[in-house]
Order: structure tokens, then sequence, then C-alpha cells
């Protein structure tokens, strides 16, 4: 867990772009050996230190230009109980239009995803539809069967405990009951669509692969970091049993 006083300086920047890893405009120049770089020795060295790592790392992942100098400058200012180069009003008025800048930024980079997902699933949909043993509900739901088991089938308001595993269209595993040996227990009124219709296909003892639009998974919010606006995702389920 990052100590507090991270939490602090950065909580400035919670309505900035999910991390893609883009460099800042400016990147400073990092201090080569032969250089005179700081010690980091001491215990205050250190947190120092990692502070700086924490905060230039989340200036990179968030593409954010920052001018070095003033960084610095206004760091040492805060510290040294200096009087600042800006207002209070100055700094409000500026940090409020760096906030909507990023926002907008944030916007446009997830529209852009989004259209990208959706048109990954316009032809992964069609060529997956075609396969033998896949079928398409009138939701655009897919699924096929691996197992099929011979108990009842739940209603969209039972309690079911189940095994499952989710990835995106790429393989990327985003959550799995079975790495964590634990089945999960949900509510199918408190799941996304595509579990809610899916699952009440499934007869207890059956394991089904869902192949679910982003219409019927976390639509254009996506669900961050890692599934993105409008993504495909495809699940194995396994229904142990509807709970009572």
């Amino acid at each position: 867990m990052r100590p507090m006083v991270l939490l602090a300086i950065l909580s400035c920047f919670a309505t900035s772009a999910p991390a893609q890893d883009v460099p800042a405009s400016q990147p400073a120049a990092p201090v080569s050996s032969s250089q005179s770089a700081p010690a980091t020795e001491s215990f205050d060295q250190r947190v120092s230190y990692s502070i700086g790592q924490e905060l230039g790392g989340q200036f990179r992942s968030q593409g954010i230009a920052v001018d070095l100098a003033q960084l610095m400058q206004g760091i040492a200012d805060a510290i040294s109980g200096a009087e600042s180069r800006l207002s209070a009003g100055e700094i409000q008025s500026t940090m409020i239009k760096f906030q909507e800048q990023m926002v907008a930024k944030q916007k446009k980079a997830q529209a852009a995803q989004g259209e990208a997902n959706r048109a990954e699933a316009k032809i992964f949909f069609a060529n997956n539809g075609a396969r033998d043993g896949v079928k398409t509900t009138a939701s655009g739901l897919q699924y096929e069967v691996i197992t099929e088991g011979e108990g009842p089938k739940p209603s969209a308001t039972d309690r079911v405990s189940v095994h499952y595993e989710g990835t995106l269209i790429n393989g990327t595993v985003f959550d799995s009951s079975i790495r964590r040996g634990q089945p999960a227990a949900l509510g199918l009124n408190q799941v996304i669509p595509g579990w809610t219709e899916g699952v009440q296909l499934m007869p207890v003892g059956s394991k089904y692969r869902f192949f679910i639009p982003g219409e019927l998974a976390y639509g254009k919010q996506g669900s961050p970091p890692v599934i993105g606006p409008d993504a495909t995702l495809i699940f194995e389920i396994e229904l142990l049993e509807i709970q009572k």
C-alpha cells in the first residue's frame, strides 16, 4: 500500500486518463553513472527518492508533460515555506483547467478505444458464430457447450455457485475463481447482462463457454484498467449449484 502522503500528492490527478505508458513530451534526462547522482543511503533519502519515483511514474504513465525545473521549484518553495510564485487563485484555476484537459483527453482516448473494440468485435462474432457448435441468441450472446449437465436451470433471481475464468479476445485473463481455488457465489440479477442471460441456459453440472459482446458486459465505460470500453469478454463457466 502506498504511503498516505503519496495518495495526497497524487489526488489531484484522480480524473486523468488511464495509464498508457506514454512518455511526457519533456522528459527529464536520467542521471548517468558518470554524473554526481544524489545518495540514497539514509532512510530520508530513500523516502525522497521513492516519492520521486512514484510521482514521476504517474506523470509518465498518464502522458503528463511537466516542466521539471518548475516542478522542482514548486516542491522546494512549498517545503521551505517560501512565498509561492502563483497566488492560491491562480493555482486553483490552473489545476481546474488541467483537470478539464485530462478529462477531455481521457474521453477522446476512451472513444477511440471503444470504436476499435467494436470493430474488432464485429469481425470476431461473425467468424465465431460460424463455427460448429456455437449458438447465437437474439441478444447477440454466443455460447458453446463444453459439458452438458442434467440438473435444473436457474432463474434470473437465483443465487448460484460457479467456477469461472474470464478472458479478453487476446487471451488475457482478467478474473478467475479457478485460479483463486474458490467457487464464487453470486446472484444472477447482480451481474453483467451476458451472465444473467447465459447462466440461465445452463443445467446444474454444465460447463459452457460464453462470448459476450460489450453491450452485454461493461458497455462504453468498461472496467478499467483491464477491460476497455465495449470490450468483448469470453467466460468459461461451470454451474455447480443453485443455492437456496
